[in-house]
This record gives C-alpha cells, sequence and structure tokens, in this order.
C-alpha cells in the first residue's frame, strides 16, 4: 500500500489551517535530537493499538527522518488513521527542514541508539579481526559472535546491543 505525499511547503499550510495534524513515527532518541514544533509523537515501536493524533475531521501527516520509514510502514499508518486521510511528509524531517521550516533541536540530546550500535558493533568486529590476527586466534570469535548478533537483529527486527545501549546512562530521558 501507498499513501499519498505532501512537499513540506504544503504540509506546513495544512497544519497552520488546522486541517491536519502531524505525527512522528521516529522513536524518542531520534525525536529527542531534532523534531518538527508541534508534531506528536507516535512511534513505530508503539504503533500496535495506538490511535493517530488529532481530531476526526483532521489528516494525519506522518513523518520520519527521510521518509524511507514511512513509506516502508504505509499499512499499518493508514490503519492507525482510523478512517481519516493519511499522508506521508515527502522527504521526512530532511526535507522539511531543506525548506526553512522550523525545527526544534536538542544538541545535548544523545547520539541514535542505532549509531551507538553500528560504532560499538563496528569496533568490537575491528577488536576481534586484529586481536585474533596479532595475539591470539580465539579473539577472531569475538568477531563472529558479533555478525550472528546483527544477523540475528536482522532476522527478528530486535536489537540486544541496542536494547543495552539505550539503558546507559548518557541515555538517559530527555523532555520531548
Amino acid at each position: 500500500m501507498t499513501l499519498p505525499t505532501l512537499s513540506p511547503q504544503e504540509a506546513a499550510r495544512r497544519l497552520r489551517d488546522g486541517t491536519a495534524v502531524l505525527a512522528d513515527i521516529r522513536e524518542a532518541d531520534e525525536r529527542a535530537r531534532a523534531r518538527i514544533a508541534g508534531s506528536a509523537a507516535l512511534p513505530l515501536s508503539r504503533l500496535a493499538g495506538a490511535a493517530a493524533p488529532g481530531r476526526a475531521d483532521q489528516a494525519v501527516i506522518f513523518h520520519c527522518l527521510s521518509g524511507a520509514r514511512t513509506a516502508q510502514n504505509a499499512a499499518a499508518l493508514a490503519g492507525t488513521a482510523a478512517g481519516r486521510p493519511a499522508l506521508i511528509l515527502e522527504g521526512g524531517l530532511r526535507a522539511w527542514q531543506a525548506a526553512g521550516l522550523p525545527v526544534e533541536s536538542d544538541a545535548r540530546a544523545p547520539m541514535p541508539i542505532m549509531r551507538q550500535v553500528q560504532i560499538v558493533a563496528g569496533g568490537l568486529v575491528v577488536l576481534g579481526a586484529l586481536g585474533g590476527a596479532l595475539w591470539h586466534p580465539a579473539l577472531h570469535a569475538v568477531s563472529a559472535f558479533i555478525g550472528a548478533g546483527l544477523v540475528f537483529s536482522g532476522v527478528t527486527g530486535t536489537c540486544g546491543m541496542g536494547a543495552l545501549l539505550g539503558k546507559m546512562p548518557w541515555n538517559g530521558r530527555r523532555p520531548a
């Protein structure tokens, strides 16, 4: 299923005139760093059973960072809109920013969890590969373990390392 898209300018106009509401489907850690003022948080991880924000007479404009996640989840998002028009912000938050429209940001917000996972996983793979080559071949198991974890995450859609990193003190909850 595909949903119609709106340009950032058209979405801003619809928000100003009250005919639409904006729903941000990104997770809390992403939203903490930058968000469109007035958008409602409706993360994909909590979408099941959730109702879209706004009034029954308003269209729901969904957005993510680039528009890709929103398009990939169009059917679920349309269901959340519960019979109201469901639209996608073309290009997501990046296009909104590029259009010069207002964004709230917090430079103190933590780095997105998936970037943290990439840094830690990549570092452990390099450590295992170099350690196995320079010190002891058994250290290659570190790289194999991380690789297996990444495959498991891809297949199941879960990420144990991301969950663990999310509990670290530097990822403490901040107001949205």
